[in-house]
């Protein structure tokens, strides 16, 4: 990482799901770095926001997944098949999407799929349109470019435990993940994005966590989800929903609190829950930061700007 590219964030989608409470897309973010783009989930509304964010499939380098859930990956079979081939300026290249593994905690773990079951299945149940496309369209075959990679998480031992780990390197970038907390989902991550001009870090869907604090250490841009619990109390939800927002999501004023333990230099709220004026997310989380704070809306670009360096003299 050497060579010091353009790099910002693109947040093409930042409303938490499944309901739909407003006009924000679902939760989708980009890295362009350079000529070439990175996605960090893939929720509703990411394909449109992509291609109006000038993103082009030729320039897709990889993808990445916090965790199973609908709104983070429902609209990956579309990113996938509107972003392919020549007609399209679509990838033509090998694309890997990494992600989470199979459930081993749940009753059922081994039958639930993982991302490659997720990436398999996709396949399959577009085989028709995929194989159409390929011979009338000379499209190159879908199958033989797409290729799901479950994190392996380390075991006890070989790191120390909720300790960052590196998931994926190339000349331009380097991510590495954490296990976040957001249950009953496992596994669960967090991404942090470095390349030479700075660093990008994605909370992922998470309560308040140690393992975030750690993987954002010093991070120029994070990027942290935030949840409204009044709005959810005042419109009547059942204790066992409100029950589960505390323990699997952090509110704005915790995302605050994450970003001054992390040191964060800029605090993005996104993955909003809930219903909140822009003035009152950002309320919450100036409370406990005395940071940069901005709350992202669909298709909000971030630049990250390298400090520039003098020579002696």
């Amino acid at each position: 990482m050497s060579d010091i590219f353009s790099t910002e964030l693109i947040t093409l989608g930042t409303a938490a799901g499944p309901a739909i409470r407003g006009k924000e897309n679902g939760m989708a973010s980009a890295i362009v770095i350079g000529d070439q783009f990175y996605m960090i989930d893939f929720g509703l509304g990411c394909v449109r926001s992509a291609h109006e964010a000038g993103l082009r499939g030729q320039d897709f380098k990889a993808g990445f997944i916090t965790h199973l859930h609908s709104d983070h990956v429902a609209e990956l079979p579309g990113f996938l098949m509107w972003n392919w081939g020549a007609p399209v300026e679509g990838f033509e290249h090998p694309i890997s999407i990494y992600g989470p593994g199979q459930d081993d905690g749940h009753p059922d773990g081994q039958q639930l799929a993982g991302t490659e079951g997720l990436i398999n299945h996709t396949l399959e149940a577009f085989s028709y349109d995929l194989r159409i496309r390929e011979t009338d369209e000379a499209r190159p075959v879908m199958s033989d470019l797409i290729r799901p990679v479950e994190i392996a998480v380390p075991e006890a031992g070989m790191v120390e435990p909720r300790a960052p780990f590196t998931v994926y390197e190339d000349e331009r970038v380097k991510i590495s993940a954490a296990l976040v907390d957001h249950p009953p989902v496992n596994p669960a991550f967090a991404f942090r994005v470095d390349t030479a001009a700075g660093a990008i870090t994605f909370s992922g869907d998470t309560a308040e966590s140690e393992a975030l604090i750690r993987l954002a250490q010093d991070t120029d841009i994070l990027v942290h989800e935030a949840v409204n619990l009044d709005f959810f109390a005042a419109k009547g939800f059942s204790e066992a929903f409100l029950n589960h927002q505390r323990q699997s999501h952090t509110t704005a004023t915790g995302a605050g609190r994450v970003a001054t333990a992390s040191n964060a230099k800029h605090l993005v709220l996104s993955h909003l829950a809930g219903v909140a004026t822009a003035a009152e997310w950002a309320a919450g989380a100036s409370s406990t930061y005395t940071g940069p704070v901005d709350v992202a809306t669909s298709g909000q670009r971030f630049a990250l700007v390298p400090e520039p360096s003098y020579a002696a003299v």
